[in-house]
């Protein structure tokens, strides 16, 4: 049986609002959906899983026809997904009514339940948001309940406010896989258990690659177990093999740019077109400005957002002053005070070293 499984794609989200970019990521989070269609029909998926947060907020019911038109397409994929703590089940929230195609399972409920999939021979597990928090370990106690299938549990949290869970119990709970989603950074816990990841990256602190899982589990001819509970596996009873595919239109990027004495706006400039160009001008970038400068120049933030797509630009390098010199030039006023006074403190300290220099800076610009 082969899955696939995807998690906060969040449909309907704005991200970096007021960028000039901000229509296009918007449509992208949508095209990336629609390019997951597509991937499950080429790969002959047998069940697209979705661990929460489909939607960014409460779909409207226009989107949950887009989404359901979407689900119609697929070719060989059973679809299950649940309501995340962003598109929770609202008393008025259109998932309650909707009639999805026969393709579609939604848990529609805050307990576990089960959803029997007899052509897979699988079960699936899960549950809904019905609060935009749950704070209870819902997953610490579920186990899978028939040893003769492939037992999937689908699940969203791991923090305090979004049902927290022990990674520990759950990999010991007997589940063949469990599908997570809330956390946006993919990872893979081990072969049975991980999270996807967002689709595509919603913010600029989701750095890295962004995409799905994929898989395939075999059940094994003979699986029941008699003589132990239910949920017990016999070990080899399926074998599972999982991989992490990037995915995303884009990626959030942080580029330092490390500058010297000889460093001007134009090489800045230059620095960070010549980062765009080898990283790709797909990619959203964040630079920051390292290292140290001629006490005379001050860098143009603005000039190197123009280059395309530049979040922001943190200049965080260090005037190259000659703290000895200016110390004796001053003796007699509160430039030569403050560096006496705050000098002695930036061996082991970074912060009393920043507070020099920013320090000097502001007193020299205050004195022209």
């Amino acid at each position: 049986m082969r899955f696939l499984h995807i998690a906060d794609v969040h449909l309907g989200a704005s991200p970096d609002s007021g960028m000039p970019w901000d229509k296009q990521r918007e449509s992208e989070l949508w095209n990336s959906f629609n390019r997951i269609i597509d991937v499950c029909n080429e790969e002959k998926v047998d069940l697209l899983l979705i661990a929460g947060d489909l939607f960014h907020r409460q779909p409207l019911l226009r989107e949950l026809k887009e989404v359901n038109y979407c689900f119609g397409k697929l070719e060989t994929a059973s679809v299950v997904l649940m309501a995340g703590n962003h598109d929770f089940l609202a008393a008025r929230s259109y998932y309650r009514d909707f009639e999805w195609n026969d393709r579609v399972h939604m848990f529609m409920n805050e307990s576990i339940e089960a959803f029997e999939l007899p052509q897979l021979k699988t079960v699936v597990y899960g549950l809904s948001y019905t609060r935009r928090n749950l704070p209870e370990p819902f997953y610490d106690n579920v186990r899978p309940e028939h040893p003769d299938k492939i037992n999937i549990l689908l699940a969203h949290g791991g923090d305090e406010k979004n049902i927290p869970i022990n990674r520990r119990k759950l990999l010991e709970a007997g589940f063949d896989y469990i599908a997570l989603g809330h956390i946006h950074k993919p990872e893979i816990i081990s072969d049975r258990m991980a999270y996807s990841g967002s689709l595509e990256p919603v913010d600029k602190t989701e750095q890295g690659s962004r995409g799905y899982i994929i898989g395939d589990i075999e059940l094994a001819k003979e699986s029941l177990v008699t003589s132990v509970p239910a949920y017990t596996r016999k070990q080899g009873k399926t074998t599972i093999n999982i991989r992490f595919v990037p995915f995303s239109s884009r990626e959030y990027r942080v580029v330092e740019l490390n500058v010297d004495t000889d460093t001007t706006n134009g090489s800045l400039i230059d620095m960070a077109k010549e980062a765009i160009k080898v990283g790709g001008d797909q990619h959203i970038y964040s630079f920051v400005i390292k290292g140290k400068r001629d006490e005379q120049i001050s860098f143009n933030a603005e000039s190197i957002k123009k280059l395309g797509n530049v979040y922001e630009v943190m200049d965080e390098s260090l005037p190259d002053f000659d703290f000895d010199a200016l110390c004796r030039d001053n003796l007699d006023n509160l430039i030569g005070m403050f560096i006496q006074r705050i000098g002695q403190k930036t061996d082991d300290d970074e912060i009393a070293k920043k507070a020099l220099y920013y320090g000097i800076e502001a007193l020299l610009e205050a004195r022209k």
